[in-house]
């Protein structure tokens, strides 16, 4: 009977059909994940070289109307969203044009979380508030995670992230959340969230804190770096014929007789140069300033941007790991906050804030303490988090923006909005970094029916298989043959491999012999960080590349990863631009003063001085010869320098080259000396004269009483009577940490935006 009963038909059906589906289910987590193209022997070839129409090809193209006399499409706004525009058009074969004002990505583009995700807390929100809107938004956000991946993998990957559980009743809640979020992203999910123990969290992340830990849960989302992906999409759009420019700017509207837009009057801000662009459709794609465009077509326009800044500092990297991120998804006053590790360094951000629109926006000190405190609330007690170790802090603006054709008793518009004036000027605003593929999808479909263009396309949508500039002979091991054919540092042919896709081939044969044995091949800007001088050449020739800016916070990253580096390495970047451009010594003059006021809106303290630039002349070498005299001057007042002769407002370290020797000399100078318990005699200084002995020493002049009470309690003196030479010196060490940052603000009624509508970072 038993034997009947377990070989029947119906057991045997279950049986295979249980097989079945544990080999399928098998199979297809085995096979889940990104998918990494195939290695052939055609990557290890360098490809065919690639040189785009020079800047002024592109100028000369706009006042003609290119080929046709006439655009199909006339975009504003060189962003994320304006490139990804730009590329869609091009693709289905219309004659556009774009034009920046700025440089492209110079914005909100190159000032992401760096984040490609489908959002946790918009599913959250999603589920708690019964929110369709929500979940539409994160469902569409994931599937385009998956394209975004697919199009530039150099230039993104995916990336764990951890939750930290401190309390056990989490461990389900966040566990069903990320399952949901693996569910919703089907067969597109990279790999599956799991659970960590305690001992495995903090294995994998040893700077968090283990107090009170009962664990962790994994997710994954994707990483890219926002900046070089604007520029891959903005090649990527003239290699498919469309024409771009950046510096230009729209300083009026053309109508025609109808009151129907029919061009724009541009201007070069480079030269001041103006002149007429005609173009069948215009689309607003800029962004935080979009209402600009808005009052240009309509004087009475009302406003429908609400901009928010978010703000991001940059720390070294030992304050995470190389491969695993963080979010804190409840903040001290309810905000989102990641801790991600990028470039080599470690992002932490965002925040958000209400702010008035302005070119350049700066993080405030309140902001990036506030940052700072979020971080110290995570790791070990035993890492001190100091302000000093802020490399770079940067503001974004987060365009949220208001339907203008909805009721004004409804909310800010979550993901994206398209809107078509009355006198044919299409707006795309709001939206992320991880949808703008579906944003310029969108707007380009709107604009070929608003503006007449069917027969002008020769297909629909095609950017989902399009691959950007960099992509087509890259593989995750091309660095490899970098090394071999060029001769450079692992990290160096790492950074370009993982930076510029296959166009690094391009970049290499520009890179001069360094003239020794290793590395043969790229000499770096900065010693800590791997960017050569060759990049700072290919960004002039092949990236439109106008101003050192331009190279140092977008076609390389060096501002965003240590702006003191960046101010350092300004001279040399200036001198190589000098001779691709062929720049005067009043330009160089400007480039100099420009590119530090941008550093100050990156963490540099406004007081800082320019650097002096490479001298070529006599005029430059005697300009330089009393620049340097007054160098000398200030060092003899004892101010704190850089490399560079440039005084510096927050210090790494906490003793500068020479400075212990000089404070256990002044020590011992004023010290008694005593009897210990032991019958030992030792040199020690009584507490009420540290503030005296101070005052004389070269940066504790401005020393108050306040600060030195607080130093003491917190190194546990505050009940002692004397301190011996090494106390001494950890109450320097306290003082140097305390004092020299700017006075903090005082906290003021902030009105943030809702993380469930900023998504807590663009």
């Amino acid at each position: 009977m038993l034997r009947r009963n377990l070989l029947n038909r119906r057991a045997l059906a279950a049986a295979s059909g249980a097989a079945v589906a544990t080999v399928g289910g098998g199979y297809y987590f085995l096979n889940s994940g990104p998918a990494y193209p195939d290695t052939t022997r055609e990557t290890r070839r360098p490809p065919p070289p690639w040189l785009p129409p020079s800047r002024e090809a592109m100028l000369n193209s706009l006042k003609t109307g290119g080929e046709e006399g006439e655009f199909d499409l006339l975009i504003v706004g060189g962003g994320a969203t304006g490139a990804g525009v730009a590329v869609d058009a091009a693709t289905r074969g219309l004659n556009v044009a774009l034009v920046e004002r700025d440089d492209f990505s110079s914005g909100t583009s190159s000032k992401s979380t760096k984040l490609v995700h489908g959002g946790v807390r918009y599913l959250q929100k999603a589920v708690m508030e019964l929110d369709y809107e929500q979940y539409k938004l994160v469902t569409e956000a994931l599937h385009e995670r998956k394209i975004f991946l697919e199009t530039a993998p150099y230039l993104s990957h995916m990336l764990p992230i951890m939750l930290p559980i401190y309390k056990y009743w989490q461990v389900p809640y966040y566990w069903v959340g990320c399952k949901m979020y693996d569910v919703l992203a089907g067969k597109e999910n990279m790999e599956s969230s799991y659970l960590m123990s305690k001992g495995k969290a903090l294995e994998t992340f040893p700077m968090l804190k283990s107090q009170g830990l009962v664990g962790a849960l994994v997710y994954y989302d994707g990483q890219h770096n926002d900046s070089r992906m604007n520029t891959a999409l903005i090649m990527t759009a003239v290699k498919h014929g469309a024409t771009v420019a950046n510096y230009v700017e729209v300083v009026e509207l053309r109508k025609d007789e109808k009151g129907q837009l029919c061009g724009a009057r541009v201007k070069d801000n480079l030269t001041g140069k103006e002149w007429d662009v005609k173009a069948r459709g215009i689309v607003n794609a800029t962004g935080p300033f979009s209402d600009t465009l808005l009052k240009l077509d309509n004087p009475s326009h009302t406003p429908i941007v609400q901009p928010s800044s978010g703000v991001h500092i940059t720390l070294p990297n030992y304050y995470s790991p190389r491969t695993m991120g963080l979010l804190d998804p409840a903040t001290s006053d309810g905000r989102v906050i990641f801790f991600l590790p990028w470039q080599g360094n470690t992002i932490a951000g965002t925040t958000d804030t209400p702010c008035e629109v302005t070119s350049e926006p700066r993080a405030q000190e309140e902001e990036i303490r506030w940052v700072l405190e979020e971080v110290r609330r995570y790791l070990s007690p035993d890492i001190k988090v100091r302000r000093g170790d802020v490399l770079s802090a940067w503001s974004g603006l987060r365009p949220l923006v208001r339907n203008p054709n909805a009721a004004s008793t409804e909310g800010l518009v979550r993901n994206h909005m398209i809107h078509l004036s009355d006198s044919g000027l299409l707006t795309i605003a709001g939206g992320k970094w991880t949808t703008y593929r579906e944003m310029a999808k969108q707007t380009v479909d709107e604009a070929v029916k608003a503006f007449g263009l069917e027969a002008k396309c020769r297909n629909a949508c095609i950017t989902e298989r399009v691959r950007l500039v960099g992509s087509d002979g890259w593989s995750r091991n091309m660095f490899i043959g970098l090394i071999q054919r060029y001769g450079l540092e692992t990290d160096v042919a790492k950074h370009l491999s993982e930076n510029y896709g296959d166009r690094a081939w391009t970049v290499c044969s520009l890179a001069e012999p360094t003239g020794e044995p290793w590395p043969q091949h790229g000499k770096r800007l900065a010693r800590q960080y791997p960017f050569i001088e060759a990049e700072v050449r290919y960004a002039c020739r092949n990236e439109y590349a106008q101003t050192a800016v331009d190279v140092i916070a977008r076609r390389t990253r060096l501002s965003f990863l240590n702006s003191q580096a960046a101010l350092d390495a300004l001279p040399r970047i200036i001198d190589i631009m000098t001779e691709e451009l062929g720049w005067g010594y009043s330009r160089r003059k400007q480039e100099v003063k420009r590119a530090t006021e941008f550093l100050n809106s990156m963490g540099i303290p406004p007081e800082t001085p320019a650097p002096a630039l490479i001298a070529h002349g006599l005029l430059e070498r005697s300009e330089n010869f009393v620049w340097s005299l007054g160098s000398m001057v200030f060092g003899g007042l004892g101010l704190s320098k850089g490399s560079s002769g440039v005084p510096m407002a927050y210090s790494r370290a906490q003793f500068g080259s020479g400075e212990v020797e000089t404070l256990r000399k002044a020590f011992q100078s004023h010290a008694k000396s005593v009897t210990s318990p032991e019958g030992q005699t030792v040199e020690r200084l009584r507490k009420e004269e540290v503030r005296e002995l101070l005052k004389d020493q070269p940066g504790y002049e401005n020393l108050s009483g306040k600060d030195l009470d607080y130093v003491f309690e917190e190194a546990g003196f505050s009940q002692r009577l004397d301190l011996d030479a090494d106390e001494f010196l950890e109450v320097c060490a306290g003082l140097k940490e305390v004092t020299v940052a700017p006075a903090s603000v005082l906290k003021s009624d902030r009105r943030t935006i809702p993380v469930e509508k900023s998504g807590g970072g663009v």
